[in-house]
This record gives structure tokens, sequence and C-alpha cells, in this order.
């Protein structure tokens, strides 16, 4: 499964975009947006999900 972020609580910072060790993480129309096929929830990384962890707006960052 792939993580999404969801787009009305994005606040654009790009935190998330530089955590990402898939580089799945891309800036869209002023928010950020997580490419499933690219996503893989950090796993083989690091024990949670970068994007979940570094955002500074609670579940922003959820499992799709």
């Amino acid at each position: 499964m792939a993580y999404k972020i969801v787009a009305s609580q994005c606040t654009g910072c790009g935190a998330c975009e530089f955590e990402c060790p898939n580089k799945a993480i891309s800036e869209k129309g002023g928010v950020f947006v997580i490419d499933p096929n690219k996503c893989t929830e950090c796993q083989g990384h690091f024990d949670s999900p970068q994007c979940a962890s570094v955002c500074p707006v609670d579940e922003t960052c959820v499992p799709a």
C-alpha cells in the first residue's frame, strides 16, 4: 500500500519531499502529491513513513 497526501490539508511546505527515500513526492499546483507506484511506505529504509513523520499537519500524509 502507498501513502497519499490530503491536498486540502497540505500547506506546501515541502518537508516531505526531501525526506522521501524513493523520490515519490513532488509538487503539483502548490501542494505535494505522492506517486503510488514509487511509494513503499519507506520499507527497507525507515521504521515508519517519513512523510507522515515530518509533516507539520497531523493526518495529512495517510495510508491510501
